[in-house]
């Protein structure tokens, strides 16, 4: 592979995969924080509202570190990949512009009076603030969505005579299929971010006998929205993407799947390691006929394999997705376990008084970043070799005139600078975790209360 292209991809790959741990925790912390809010006007229980403006600081330091991590991605567009931007800017550019002028704004806005208006705005006026905030952080994330689904699938579009594209209908765009149900996913999957860390702080507050009834209430929260979404996740959502991405890039379900020869009844793989060379799949654990089924409702129908397309239309690095794609369903396999024993726990009134139980669900809490980011490696490694699928290849669209050497400097510069960032947001979220939702005074039950009841 050329050396420069190469290097622009790491780039890039590492820039945004960095970036998208901050915005997961942002958009699934932001309906929680609403019903936290919600919680607190119906109950009159000071609690939810102090919960709330803890949550709200670690949604700031979160937006902050988005927002600083996210500025370099789109200077990259014009360095790194200046031909690409050249040719689809005409299309991609608009959702981009509208996040940053319509969503950005409103979320950043309303996230200053949330945090520092609460006085002036009254209860019902702050709520108002805390659902605009939300609404703010899932519009921008449908119109980062809508740009890469138009790359997954380009629709409503026209070719110039210089080779780029146009819209020919902004709302064909918007409601791209292929975004609707990416959306759909990818959203879910934030707020099994946002319930895991939720859940984790308290089942860590219950643990150390530290904002017992905060811990009790983050757990709670935590767990009722984390058995939604990950279900969510599997079905409807998942099950969707999975058909349209099989009807409409077949051969990227069949390197996601380890599957090189077309089968009838085709097997799904729970366990394997792809042998591209030879075309198989080593060490296999499989489900018969499975695939078949989840893909077209019936055990009998064909499924295409590998072998159906051109070497050069595969994915570029089969091993590489089909591993992210197993991860990450894995996990979300892993997700529904913990929630839902935790949901029969709370149902049952014993989650608050098990030890097991709140060990599991904080030593969980870096999972849903690993499979939320498996997630995205499965979507564009499984678009290669396309930037712009079946329409504008990976190596058409990079820069040029940027050598290898001038993306290898920036790229080591990055990662440097973002180890610093890493640092220092570990270090927020550390202190915050330390003060906890309330500083509390000596003697406050909240801080000492007993954990053995529910």
């Amino acid at each position: 592979m050329n050396d420069a292209l190469f290097l622009h991809r790491i780039h890039f790959a590492f820039t945004i995969t960095f970036h998208y741990l901050f915005p997961q925790l942002t958009m699934g912390l932001a309906p929680l924080i609403v019903v936290l809010k919600t919680l607190a006007i119906r109950t009159s229980n000071e609690a939810y509202n102090e919960s709330a403006r803890f949550w709200t600081k670690i949604f700031g330091i979160n937006f902050a570190l988005g927002v600083v991590t996210g500025i370099p991605m789109e200077f990259q567009f014009g360095t790194n990949w200046a031909h690409f931007s050249r040719l689809t800017g005409g299309v991609i550019g608009q959702p981009l512009a509208m996040e940053g002028t319509f969503s950005f704004f409103l979320e950043s806005a309303f996230l200053g009076l949330f945090l520092y208006g609460e006085k002036r705005l009254g209860k019902w006026g702050h709520w108002w603030a805390g659902f605009l905030v939300f609404l703010g952080s899932w519009i921008s994330g449908f119109f980062i969505i809508v740009a890469d689904a138009w790359m997954q699938h380009p629709v409503a579009y026209t070719r110039l005579p210089n080779g780029g594209f146009s819209v020919s209908s902004f709302w064909g765009l918007l409601t791209n299929p292929w975004a609707l149900i990416q959306y759909a996913h990818n959203m879910s999957g934030a707020v099994v971010t946002g319930a895991f860390v939720m859940a984790g702080v308290g089942a860590f507050y219950l643990l150390q006998h530290k904002f017992v009834e905060h811990g009790r209430i983050f757990l709670r929260v935590g767990v009722v929205a984390g058995i939604a979404a990950s279900l969510w996740q599997v079905f409807p959502s998942g099950d969707l993407h999975g058909k349209y991405l099989a009807r409409n890039q077949p051969v990227t379900t069949a390197a996601m799947e380890g599957l090189f020869k077309s089968q009838t009844g085709a097997p799904i793989v729970i366990l394997g390691q792809p042998d591209e060379e030879h075309q198989r799949i080593d060490n296999p654990i499989i489900a018969n006929k499975v695939l078949s089924f989840l893909v077209y409702g019936t055990t009998t129908a064909e499924v295409q394999g590998l072998n159906e397309f051109p070497k050069d239309q595969w994915p570029t690095n089969v091993p590489l997705l089909y591993f992210s794609y197993h991860v990450m369903v894995g996990l979300g396999t892993i997700f529904v376990a913990v929630m839902a024993l935790a949901a029969l726990l709370l149902w049952r009134r014993k989650l608050y008084a098990s030890p097991w139980m709140l060990w599991i669900i904080l030593l969980c809490v870096p999972f849903p970043y690993i499979a939320n980011t498996a997630g995205w490696l499965t979507a564009e490694v499984g678009r290669q070799p396309w930037l712009i699928y079946g329409l504008l290849r990976t190596n058409q669209g990079y820069s040029t005139n940027v050598i290898a050497g001038n993306s290898m400097f920036t790229l080591l510069g990055y990662m440097g600078l973002y180890l610093v960032l890493g640092i220092l947001f570990l270090f927020l979220i550390q202190r915050e975790i330390g003060h906890g939702p309330a500083l509390a005074a000596g003697g406050d039950v909240r801080w000492r209360a007993p954990t053995n009841t529910s």
